[in-house]
């Protein structure tokens, strides 16, 4: 017997099968989730060696890794950063960290000058590498006389300790290396010249 026009066909529907297609939408929607994940990192630069405040570097001297944090861009030092003419450190970084941003500037306008001056008597020791001292000159007025003392320079940053041979000594060093702003620079290079007694006092509190 003919079916009539008007009998259609019942649709066949498996629920296992619509189980199984929901299954293969949400494990491709994982892998895509996962793919833009990885794709969501970005490039920044790390310091292959610990890098000191002073230090010129360029891309050679550092090396890429991709990390996703939020605002990397922003918080450090990315490929498009780094020109031909390099950057120069003005905050020490470890070797194996991550860059940031504020711890480099322009090695064209960079406004800071690095200078080694004598100091009288003996450093602090929370005077190292990296620290934060004021500059302090007093000026000579005669033998073994001298003005009160005033700044010379302010939170000018410490690049190393050196005596007289010029190698990297203990607090005991008779002389330091210090980034000096070069608003300042003809102000403590006066003092020197003048024989001003010269010392330095640390603005970083000391580790508990």
């Amino acid at each position: 017997m003919r079916e009539t026009s008007g009998t259609r066909k019942r649709f066949w529907f498996d629920p296992r099968f619509a189980i199984g297609l929901g299954l293969i939408v949400v494990s491709i929607a994982g892998v895509v989730a996962i793919v833009g994940a990885a794709d969501a990192s970005v490039q920044v630069y790390t310091a292959r060696e610990a890098l000191a405040p002073g230090d010129r570097v360029h891309a050679d001297d550092l090396a890429l890794t991709g990390v996703r944090v939020d605002g990397a861009d922003r918080l450090y030092l990315l490929p498009d950063d780094v020109g031909d003419e390099g950057l120069v450190i003005t905050k020490p970084v470890g070797r194996g960290e991550l860059v940031p941003a504020s711890a480099v500037g322009s090695a064209a306008g960079v406004r800071q000058a690095a200078l080694v001056i004598g100091v009288t008597g003996e450093l602090a020791a929370s005077v190292a590498p990296g620290s934060t001292v004021d500059v302090w000159t007093a000026t000579r007025t005669g033998t073994g006389e001298y003005e009160p003392p005033t700044v010379a320079v302010s939170s000018a940053t410490v690049v190393r300790l050196v005596d007289d041979s010029g190698l990297v000594v203990d607090t005991e060093a008779a002389s330091v290396e210090l980034l000096v702003p070069r608003s300042r620079l003809a102000r403590l290079l006066e003092a020197i010249a003048n024989e001003a007694a010269v010392s330095v006092v640390p603005t970083d509190l000391p580790g508990k």
